[in-house]
C-alpha cells in the first residue's frame, strides 16, 4: 500500500475528511479532559509502561504460566506460530463441532490473520456482532479503526447500507432507530449461533483467564449463548497479576473514548458446564519484532486508538489510506516490522510532532519509532528514487556553507516576485491551505555579522 497514493482518494471529498478530522479530534478532547480527572493520570502511564516492559522481558515465563492455569481451569490453550496456523486451528475446532454459524466480537487480531474470508470459504457464516464491525462487514470493507471501526461512515451512509442490507426504511437516518435496527437483526444471529469468537484485552498469567472489552455487551452475548467460545489473542497481550488489571483498565476507556471505563469488562476464566472454551496464542511476527531493540516497545500497545484520535495526518487521510490491520501512528511501526518493503510509506505519514507519545497510555515512543523506521527504510533505499536525490542534494548543500548562503539569496529574490498566481490556483492543490513566507531582507547570518561585527567570523 502507498499511503500517499490511497491518501489522495481520501482527501479528495474535502468535506467528509474535515467532518472526519473533527469527529476524531472530539474524541480526543474527550480524552483530555477525562485524564485530567485523574490526579494521579501520569502514575498511572508511569505503572502501565513498567508492567509491559516486565512483561516483555519476561514473556516466555508468562506464557507458561497463563497456559497452566488456563489448563488447569478445564479451557483447552493452542499456540500459533503465524496468522494461517491460527485459522487452521481455529477452523479445526469449528469442524469438529461442525459449526455453520458463528458470531464474532471485536477482534484486531483475527482481522490481521483475515479469519472471516478464511471461514467463509469454508462455508460458515461469520457475523460480526460489534455494531461498526457489522457495519463495515455489511458494507464489504476493513475497519478504518480499530475502536471506532466505521468512523469513516456517515448516520446518512449507514442508513442506505442498512436499507440494502438488513431491510430498514429507506431514506432512515436517526441514530436511534439504525442502532434498534441493528439490535434486532443481530438478537436473530445471537441465538442461532453455534459458536462464538472473542479477542482479548487482557490475559492474566496468575489466573489463567481473559478480559474481554466491549461497550455493547456482544462479547457477553455471543458467549453466553453458543457451546463453544473461542478467544484469539496476541501473546503481548499476557500482564503478570489480576492487581495490575485495575491499571489498565483505568487508563483503556479514557485514552480510547474518553468514558470512564469501559461499559462491559468481561472476564473469562473456564467453560459452562458442557461447554468448550478454547484460547489461541498466536505469534504471527511478534518474536521477531520483539528482538528488535529499536522497535519492541510497540509491543505494549493495548489497543486503545488514542494516537489515532490525535493523529492530524490520520485524521486527515482515512485509516483506509494505510492499507494495515492497525492504521495511524502504532500501525506505522507494526507494519514495517512485519513487512518492510509493503509498508514502507508508512513511517513518513506523520508530521513528528509528538503527540502521539503524548496522548499515549502505556508511554510508547511512537514519534521516536517512526523516525528511526526512517532511517531503517532509508538505509535500505526502500524510498523512490527522486527522494534519494533530493536527500544527496541537500546533503551537499548543507555541506557547502558558501553553496548554502548562494542558494538562500536565491531563494529570498524569488520569493520577492509575483509567484501567486503560479502558487494560488485550482491546478496546484498544494497551495490550498498553505501561505508563501514573507522573504526577509537578508539571513540571520547577514544580521548577525552587521549588529555583531566583532563576533562575527
Amino acid at each position: 500500500m502507498n499511503h500517499p497514493e490511497a491518501a489522495k482518494k481520501f482527501v479528495k471529498d474535502e468535506q467528509r475528511t474535515t467532518w472526519h478530522d473533527q469527529s476524531l479530534w472530539f474524541v480526543r478532547t474527550k480524552r483530555d479532559k477525562s485524564s485530567k480527572s485523574l490526579p494521579e493520570w501520569e502514575e498511572l502511564r508511569n505503572m502501565a509502561s513498567a508492567i509491559k516492559a516486565n512483561v516483555l522481558s519476561h514473556l516466555d515465563e508468562y506464557l507458561e504460566e497463563f497456559e497452566r492455569n488456563a489448563q488447569a481451569n478445564g479451557v483447552t490453550v493452542h499456540w500459533a506460530k503465524d496468522a494461517e496456523e491460527h485459522n487452521r486451528i481455529v477452523h479445526s475446532i469449528l469442524a469438529k463441532h461442525r459449526v455453520k454459524r458463528l458470531v464474532k466480537s471485536k477482534s484486531m487480531l483475527t482481522e490481521e490473520c483475515h479469519l472471516n474470508p478464511h471461514l467463509e470459504q469454508q462455508g460458515i457464516e461469520v457475523i460480526d456482532t460489534d455494531l461498526g464491525e457489522r457495519i463495515v462487514q455489511l458494507a464489504n470493507e476493513p475497519p478504518s479503526h480499530i475502536v471506532m471501526p466505521a468512523i469513516h461512515k456517515k448516520k446518512e451512509e449507514i442508513g442506505e447500507l442498512f436499507a440494502k442490507t438488513i431491510g430498514t426504511e429507506p431514506g432512515a437516518k436517526d441514530p436511534q432507530y439504525l442502532t434498534e435496527a441493528a439490535r434486532q437483526h443481530l438478537r436473530e444471529k445471537f441465538l442461532a449461533a453455534d459458536a462464538a469468537i472473542t479477542g482479548v484485552n487482557f490475559a492474566i498469567a496468575e489466573t489463567g483467564g481473559v478480559v474481554v472489552c466491549t461497550n455493547e455487551g456482544n462479547a457477553d452475548m455471543g458467549v453466553h449463548l453458543a457451546p463453544v467460545h473461542i478467544a484469539c489473542m496476541g501473546m503481548e497481550k499476557i500482564i503478570p497479576k489480576a492487581e495490575h488489571l485495575g491499571v489498565f483498565l483505568r487508563l483503556l476507556a479514557r485514552s480510547a473514548t474518553g468514558q470512564p471505563i469501559t461499559t462491559y469488562s468481561s472476564h473469562f476464566h473456564k467453560p459452562r458446564a458442557g461447554t468448550e472454551m478454547h484460547i489461541v496464542i498466536v505469534d504471527n511476527g511478534r518474536s521477531e519484532h520483539l528482538g528488535q531493540e529499536d522497535f519492541r516497545r510497540a509491543l505494549h500497545c493495548i489497543r486503545c486508538g488514542a494516537c489515532m484520535n490525535t493523529c492530524p495526518i490520520y485524521r486527515r487521510s482515512g485509516g483506509h489510506s494505510y492499507g494495515y490491520t492497525v492504521p495511524g501512528p502504532i500501525g506505522s511501526i507494526i507494519a514495517p516490522a512485519r513487512n518492510l518493503k509493503a509498508n514502507h510509506t508508512l513511517p513518513f505519514a506523520s508530521t513528528l510532532c509528538g503527540s502521539c507519545s503524548n496522548v499515549c497510555p502505556v508511554k510508547i515512543d511512537i514519534h521516536d519509532q517512526l523516525y528511526k523506521w526512517r532511517q531503517v527504510i532509508a538505509k535500505k533505499k526502500e524510498v523512490p528514487l527522486s527522494k534519494q536525490l533530493a536527500m544527496k542534494v541537500a546533503g551537499r548543500v548543507f555541506a557547502n556553507p558558501g553553496l548554502y548562503r548562494m542558494l538562500g539569496k536565491v531563494g529570498r529574490k524569488v520569493l520577492r516576485l509575483p509567484l501567486k498566481p503560479l502558487i494560488y490556483n485550482p491546478l496546484n492543490t498544494w497551495g490550498k491551505a498553505r501561505d508563501l513566507p514573507e522573504a526577509p531582507k537578508q539571513s540571520f547570518r547577514e544580521w548577525y555579522l552587521e549588529n555583531y561585527p566583532k563576533n562575527g567570523k
